[in-house]
C-alpha cells in the first residue's frame, strides 16, 4: 500500500467544476481508496492505494459529478523529493510556489524572459517549476502564461499548502 498526493487542476474556481471535498472523499472511499484526506477546496488529496493512475480519479469524478478534471498524481517519495529540492527560502510560504508538470517541460526561455518580472526568480528541477514571486502571483504575467512557457499542463501550489500536504503525507 502506497501513499499518494492527488492534485486537481481548475476545480472550484470561478463557479466552475464545483466539487465538494466531502463528496469527493466519499466517492474515493467508495472506490476502494483508503485514508482519504483533503485540504482546502482547491483539490488537494492524500490517500493510500495499491496503485493509482490520474485517469482513475478523473473517471470517478466524471461518473459521480459530471465533469472530468485534470488530475496530477504524485507518489509520496516524489512529493517529498520536490520539497527537499525547493531552491527558495523555507519561510517564503506565500511567495514560493511549486508548479507540478504533467510531464517533462520543454521550456521556452524566450517566453519566460518576456513574462518574468524583475522581482521573480525560478528554477526547474525535474518536473517541478519553482517560482519565487515576492509580489504575489495574482498579477504575475509569468504565472498567467506559465503553461505556454513550459509547453505542458501544470498545477501550482504555494509553499504553505505544500507544507500542509507534507504533514498529511507523513501522517497517512
Amino acid at each position: 500500500m502506497d501513499t499518494y498526493v492527488v492534485l486537481f487542476k481548475g476545480i472550484n474556481v470561478g463557479g466552475k467544476n464545483l466539487l465538494s471535498m466531502k463528496n469527493l472523499t466519499a466517492a474515493l472511499e467508495k472506490n476502494g481508496y483508503l485514508n482519504v484526506k483533503t485540504y482546502i477546496q482547491s483539490g488537494n488529496v492524500v490517500l493510500r492505494s495499491k496503485q493509482l493512475f490520474p485517469g482513475d480519479i478523473s473517471e470517478i469524478v466524471s461518473n459521480n459529478f459530471g465533469f472530468k478534471p485534470e488530475v496530477l498524481v504524485l507518489k509520496k517519495s516524489d512529493f517529498l523529493s520536490s520539497i527537499k529540492h525547493n531552491p527558495f527560502h523555507p519561510n517564503e510560504g506565500k511567495s514560493a510556489h511549486f508548479y507540478f508538470c504533467s510531464k517533462k517541460p520543454k521550456v521556452n526561455t524566450d517566453k519566460l524572459d518576456k513574462y518574468i518580472d524583475d522581482t521573480e526568480e525560478y528554477k526547474l528541477i525535474n518536473k517541478v517549476f519553482y517560482l519565487h514571486a515576492p509580489k504575489g502571483i495574482g498579477r504575475s504575467r509569468l504565472v498567467a502564461n506559465i503553461e505556454s512557457c513550459l509547453g505542458v499542463s501544470v498545477t501550482g501550489r504555494n509553499l504553505n499548502t505544500i507544507r500542509k500536504l507534507e504533514e498529511m503525507v507523513e501522517n497517512a
